[in-house]
């Protein structure tokens, strides 16, 4: 046994770092140089075992406007895309909360339905009719986002 305890503190200093050897009762000094090499090819092992660094698979994408995603030029004229953006009870604008714009887009829109009713191309109270049963591309009902007051 006086003779294991000076392998294991032989082992001990040549690492510089404290390591646990389980050592069995019965061993000799040949047989336990091999336990000590398949002690250390267990570690590399464990190394190998070790989880590789990969993305977060339930990671949410990215919120991406309708209108960038898909790089829709907004125009003034289009009055069927922008009367998606207007409410078909009051005639008013969504806000972003709900259109789920970014806020640059949001702009645009605002300005655009501005231009196109001042010019006359939809109506300021109401929704076009003929707009009504267009697919829409989101529901008002159910904001995307919280309001932001």
């Amino acid at each position: 046994m006086k003779h294991l305890r000076q392998i294991t503190q032989y082992y001990y200093n040549l690492n510089y770092k404290p390591q646990l050897f389980i050592i069995p009762n019965n061993v000799s000094g040949r047989s336990f140089h091999q336990t000590v090499t398949s002690l250390q090819e267990a570690e590399t092992a464990a190394d190998d075992d070790m989880p590789i660094n990969i993305e977060n698979p339930y990671k949410k994408e990215p919120r991406e406007c309708v209108l960038c995603k898909y790089k829709i030029r907004v125009d003034y004229k289009n009055t069927k895309l922008l009367s998606q953006f207007v409410s078909s009870y009051t005639g008013r604008i969504y806000d972003k909360h709900i259109t789920g714009l970014c806020h640059q887009q949001q702009q645009i829109v605002r300005n655009a339905i501005r231009k196109a009713q001042s010019f006359g191309f939809m109506p300021t109270y109401l929704k076009e009719p003929r707009f009504l049963k267009d697919p829409e591309l989101f529901d008002p009902f159910k904001p995307g986002r919280p309001h932001p007051h």
